[in-house]
């Protein structure tokens, strides 16, 4: 399966951003209220200037505390991004993100960003892809 399916199959909400000013709190508060794992940051929407997940935030409270929460997204935000295409396949990016030890990927087409993939939604599409398979050789086997 293409990326560019899965991202037809995710829900409408979209990819949520924040400014690189915005504080650590208020991104917390955008994670928590959208019952997500990743925040994008962009200085106008379209450009990705980078992302800040849950660990992120969680890593730098444990070194600091919350004194943290007031500092803005960018001093915590991962900048230097691994990026897939829509015709990437799933399993393409369970590899990126198992080597790169992330959940979650930037889809980048012509320049900009048109959506975000979760290591989740990798793997139901890979487990999609294999369901039909298994039922394609059972057919086979049994003379369907």
């Amino acid at each position: 399966m293409l990326v560019s399916q899965i991202l037809k199959s995710k829900s409408e909400l979209g990819v949520v951003s924040v400014k690189p000013m915005a504080t650590v709190s208020e991104a917390a508060k955008l994670l928590s209220e959208h019952r997500i794992g990743t925040v994008v940051v962009s200085r106008d929407g379209e450009a990705l200037d980078g992302i800040l997940s849950e660990r992120d935030i969680v890593r730098e409270l444990g070194k600091r505390g919350a004194g943290c929460l007031v500092d803005p997204v960018s001093a915590l935000m991962t900048s230097k991004l691994t990026t897939c295409s829509p015709s990437n396949t799933a399993l393409e990016v369970l590899e990126m993100m198992t080597e790169g030890r992330f959940r979650h990927l930037p889809v980048i087409e012509d320049g900009r960003m048109i959506g975000l993939i979760s290591i989740g939604d990798a793997v139901k599409a890979r487990l999609a892809e294999l369901s039909m398979e298994k039922a394609s050789l059972e057919g086979m086997i049994m003379g369907y």
